[in-house]
């Protein structure tokens, strides 16, 4: 039993060298093409190298070759990869730098700080580092300058717009007023006119009669006729009365 584990333990020994060979020679490979600035065939090498071995030498060169080619986002990955995988102090500071300028890259100057810093941390007497975060910490104030410019501005407008606002409102409020006031204005000439201005008569209200309210109504008229007409013959009949003259 203690042999058969043995020579597996060999075997699993011997598999990770040829792994190891292998990722070694992708990682020369990687290189040649890098330094000939043949990046996209020096990225495909160095990913053969991980996929064999996935050290921190072949992420770090990999992370290179992604930054050169303008894929910070992704060459973030494998730099913090490198980072973490690193033995060598001096790795693992090269790693930081490089993950500071691909933040700065990206305008991220608060983590372009934080990853120089960890890279001074592990190499102190790095002078490319250090003007680095010079220039990241001059970057990071410019650019809360401009962003606390764009606010003010926005504040500017803001309180532009509510001015322009309130004059239009107070304008609408004072034709409301007017408009009221020449409504009212009207409406008391017109009531004034209707005062002066006498009031038309208004047409009787004729009763239509029936025709036996009429027919009584002829007769009652013909009875006083007659009557009349009797009258009239009357007085003309009767002596006058005069006296005699002697």
């Amino acid at each position: 039993m203690k042999k058969i584990l043995l020579l597996f333990g060999v075997f699993m020994l011997a598999g990770a060298f040829a792994q190891a060979q292998s990722a070694h020679k992708f990682l020369r490979k990687g290189d040649k093409d890098y330094k000939e600035g043949n990046y996209s065939e020096a990225e495909e090498k160095y990913r053969k190298a991980i996929n064999e071995d996935e050290s921190a030498q072949g992420n770090y060169n990999l992370g290179n070759t992604i930054y050169e080619q303008g894929r910070y986002k992704e060459a973030v990955k494998h730099y913090e990869n490198a980072a973490q995988r690193a033995d060598d102090p001096k790795v693992r500071a090269n790693a930081f730098h490089n993950l500071g300028n691909t933040y700065f890259q990206q305008e991220e100057y608060e983590k372009s700080i934080n990853a120089y810093k960890d890279a001074l941390r592990l190499n102190p007497d790095d002078l490319e580092t250090k003007k680095n975060l010079t220039y990241a910490f001059q970057r990071m104030r410019q650019q809360q300058q401009q962003q606390q410019q764009q606010q003010q501005d926005s504040e500017n407008e803001e309180d532009q717009q509510d001015q322009q606002d309130q004059q239009q409102q107070n304008q609408e409020d004072q034709q409301d007023q007017q408009d009221q006031q020449d409504q009212q204005q009207s409406s008391e000439s017109q009531d004034q006119q209707n005062q002066e201005q006498p009031s038309e008569p208004k047409p009787s209200e004729m009763k239509d009669l029936s025709k036996e309210e009429a027919r009584k109504l002829l007769e009652i008229m013909e009875d006083e006729e007659r009557k009349v007409q009797e009258k009239m013959r009357k007085a003309q009949s009767k002596p006058s009365k005069s006296k005699k003259d002697w």
